[in-house]
């Protein structure tokens, strides 16, 4: 029998979805808080979940990836007094079921509540059905790179064009690979199209091939990648770069998977399956007249966004130990120990380059090692470890130190605005202090940006969604 909880502190509302529950022959359960429902998850295995956003130890959309990976992975149903549309967003790339604003009829939520539990089954059902081959490169056991993995698992099932984004380093063409191995085509090749490093003039010839003759240095007929990709997987990397004219040319291919060579006269076929990767943002290309929408909806039947590697840092570890192992037997050495004031001090670099500018830093930490058998921060290099230094001494000469303590409140008027409301109030805890100081933080960024995303983004280095989520968190809108 299926198990239903609602987290609410809402009495009215809890009871009505519980009685509503029990009329259709489930079990149910209720938790007020938000720890109170975390702590029944742990201890039940539940099918649905309906959670309150607001509730008085936290807002709830903080607390889905915790319940997403709770056991038996429960659908979630958000309740919520206010239509937040950021909030709908924020939930619905959480892996929310349904968004529901109270008052939602008892024909409306009892609908929902069906289909999420019919989902669910056949979700269950078909759990292992696919056991996805990660590539021996693809690390991580973070709830967002869980997420990526059932993407993949998703894409390879299907014959479907995908979209990956993300920052550079982020993996974009080892997942893209991961795809095509674990897709029917495996068999088949997986062929790569640079398209940042190939000129509007040899594009085409280079997808679609050319004929003896066509141009000067055509001395025989040459087979596109296009044609090379035929019951494999044609791989488009850095697909924003696509001239204007090639994408055109490249939109009738993919609807069509027909194209004619640079200089011949009869159309070919190729059976490919697209994948294409992109670190710039399309859907603003788009509104720029810099990308073809048309194309644009074509290639992101799925999508998936690679997060950076500042957003799993609990990943950096695992990245850590794989790579370090992996160089000890590329060089035929023992496997070397890690010092913990090593992974700590990875763990408080900002990592700009992703896991591409991880795995060079440890190749060089690895060669100044030389044989000793212990790595330790003294081998990391000199750049990373002045990043963090530096990082670490303005937080302990920030507001509230002892150095500006022993400076007196005569020197408030002269700081920074932040500083001197802090300054001005009853010491706090670390904690509460830390929050409080965000919280400014963003105030700040929103009315010095106008209320702009683009440039708050640009400022505060945060992706979309861990932006909305840090919003959320400090109860803020835009």
């Amino acid at each position: 029998m299926a198990r239903i909880l609602v987290i609410d502190d809402d009495r009215e509302v809890c009871e009505t979805i519980r009685s509503l529950v029990s009329r259709m022959r489930l079990d149910s359960d209720g938790a007020s808080t938000l720890a109170e429902g975390l702590e029944k998850l742990r201890d039940t295995e539940f099918d649905v979940v309906f959670l309150d956003v607001r509730l008085p130890d936290g807002n709830g959309l903080d607390a889905l990836p915790a319940i997403k990976q709770a056991p038996n992975s429960p659908e979630v149903i958000i309740l919520t007094g206010q239509g937040d549309p950021d909030g709908a967003e924020l939930a619905i790339q959480g892996g929310v079921w349904d968004y529901l604003v109270k008052p939602s009829s008892i024909k409306n939520t009892k609908l929902t509540l069906i289909r999420a539990l019919q989902y669910h089954r056949e979700k269950l059902a078909n759990k292992g059905v696919v056991a996805l081959k990660l590539d021996h490169v693809v690390v991580g056991k973070s709830p967002i790179m869980r997420k990526c993995y059932d993407l993949v698992a998703q894409a390879a099932r299907s014959d479907a064009n995908v979209l990956i984004t993300g920052e550079t380093g982020t993996g974009k063409e080892l997942f893209a690979r991961t795809i095509h191995t674990n897709s029917a085509r495996e068999q088949n090749d997986f062929v790569v199209v640079d398209c940042a490093s190939l000129t509007e003039s040899i594009l085409e010839s280079i997808l679609f091939g050319h004929k003896r003759g066509t141009f000067t240095g055509a001395e025989k007929d040459r087979t596109g990648l296009v044609k090379q990709a035929d019951k494999g997987t044609l791989f488009l990397d850095e697909v924003g770069e696509l001239p204007l004219s090639t994408q055109k040319a490249f939109l009738r291919v993919l609807q069509e998977r027909r194209f004619r060579p640079v200089g011949g006269s009869r159309e070919e076929k190729s059976d490919f399956r697209l994948v294409a990767a992109t670190n710039r943002n399309l859907a603003e290309m788009v509104d720029n007249g810099e990308f073809r929408q048309d194309l644009y909806y074509r290639l992101k039947t799925i999508s998936l966004e690679l997060p950076p590697l500042r957003e799993r840092l609990e990943d950096i570890k695992p990245l850590t130990l794989f790579y370090l192992n992996q160089l000890s037997d590329r060089h035929g050495v023992p496997q070397k120990a890690v010092d913990a004031e090593f992974y700590e001090t990875l763990g408080s670099y900002g990592w700009p380059g992703n896991v591409r500018e991880l795995f060079n830093t440890l190749e060089r930490a690895f060669v100044s090692s030389g044989e000793q058998k212990i790595m330790y921060v003294m081998h990391l290099p000199h750049d990373i470890r002045i990043n963090v230094t530096k990082r670490m001494l303005k937080s302990e000469n920030g507001p509230g130190s002892e150095q500006e303590e022993s400076a007196g409140l005569e020197r408030i008027g002269d700081q920074d605005p932040l500083r001197a409301e802090a300054r001005l109030k009853p010491l706090l805890t670390l904690r509460e202090f830390k929050a409080e100081m965000e919280r400014l933080y963003l105030e700040r960024l929103i009315m010095e940006s106008g209320g702009e995303v683009k440039r708050m983004l640009e400022t505060s280095g945060l992706s979309r969604s861990h932006f909305y989520a840090v919003l959320k968190k400090n109860d803020l809108s835009l």
